[in-house]
């Protein structure tokens, strides 16, 4: 049987900033046997992209190419000793196999509930909310390799991640497709309540004693409280990293701004909070257009109406532009700019 391809394809439906944008073809995976297929008809040696959720995209154009959307689905997880490997389907929802390890009692996930995107973007990105990230508790992936035709497995140290990043978003980037991914969750692994907004708001819940369950419907609770529902406002998420100082750099900031909001890292380095630098230049709230720098939240842009993709990257150059004349550090894009 042959591949279905669409030509001019409407973009609208899987880009969670809702820009209105077109592919020149598109092609739904739902099965790894059309990635080969793909490969074998010579398309992966034009321009192609792959999109899961398309919550980490931002069109700014049309795109030129062949979108490849990742849609093959199923979970399993297998227990040995004191540990559950689960696997599961690039296309799966993030959230969806947050919960399903949250029903079976796998504890090491519920940390990263209601992270928007699919299983098959975790490792690119390397995703991580409230303490805990996907290196922690990540295992293997499979993938295909659009150079070869072939289907390789890489493991963790292979992945070479880092915060918010990974091999599949620098040296090979754009090369591979993973297809599944397999976590390695320990059955008593300690809960992570350290978070501050994890920590006072199962106080205000008299949970002295979490469960996976507490823990996931509280990180829930409070990235709906803070962050806006895709299906509701057009937005990917957080749009910039948390920039990482050195001890020098770190030092004078603390001079200017004692204030400051960071975090501390190994090797004297220093995470310092993209939405407080974003707030303290005065983006906070703050509308250009029908681009709406989130109320409650600095680090997200929202599409507040019909806003183009090129409109959305305009103000994400003039917040960056901000935020290192105030404070000398760069603040790097987390979304993929199309």
């Amino acid at each position: 049987m042959g591949i279905q391809i669409l030509e001019n394809a409407a973009l609208d439906h899987i880009n969670t900033f809702r820009i209105s944008a077109s592919a020149d073809r598109y092609m739904k995976i739902t099965d790894e046997s059309e990635l080969v297929k793909l490969h074998n008809q010579g398309l992966f040696a034009e321009s192609f992209f792959v999109l899961g959720g398309g919550s980490n995209v931002l069109f700014t154009k049309n795109y030129n190419g062949l979108i490849v959307h990742m849609a093959i689905i199923g979970k399993q997880h297998f227990i040995e000793g004191n540990y559950v490997y689960v696997t599961a389907a690039g296309g799966e929802v993030w959230n969806d196999l947050v919960w399903y390890c949250i029903a079976h009692q796998f504890p090491g996930l519920e940390n990263m509930a209601l992270i928007p995107g699919s299983v098959g973007a975790s490792p690119v990105q390397n995703i991580g909310a409230y303490g805990v990230e996907l290196m922690d508790v990540f295992y293997s992936c499979r993938a295909f390799d659009t150079v070869t035709g072939e289907y390789v497995t890489f493991n963790k140290e292979a992945c070479g991640f880092s915060y918010r990043d990974s091999i599949f978003k620098t040296e090979y980037k754009g090369r591979y497709i993973i297809t599944s991914v397999t976590y390695k969750l320990h059955l008593n692994a300690a809960k992570n309540t350290s978070y501050g907004a994890i920590k006072s708001e199962l106080e205000l819940r008299a949970i002295s004693n979490p469960t996976i369950r507490d823990i996931a419907e509280v990180v829930s609770h409070i990235r709906v409280e803070k962050l806006p529902d895709p299906s509701m406002i057009g937005n990917a998420g957080s749009f910039f990293k948390n920039p990482i100082i050195s001890a020098s750099a770190f030092d004078m900031l603390m001079q200017k701004f004692p204030n400051a909001v960071y975090y501390n890292l190994p090797n004297q380095e220093y995470k310092i909070a993209a939405g407080w630098l974003i707030e303290q230049c005065g983006w906070k709230g703050r509308q250009i257009g029908q681009v709406l720098i989130w109320p409650k939240q600095a680090l997200v842009i929202t599409n507040a109406g019909d806003a183009t993709g090129s409109e959305i990257y305009a103000v994400s150059e003039d917040i960056i532009q901000d935020v290192a004349s105030k404070f000398d550090i760069s603040l790097e894009r987390e979304v993929n700019i199309l």
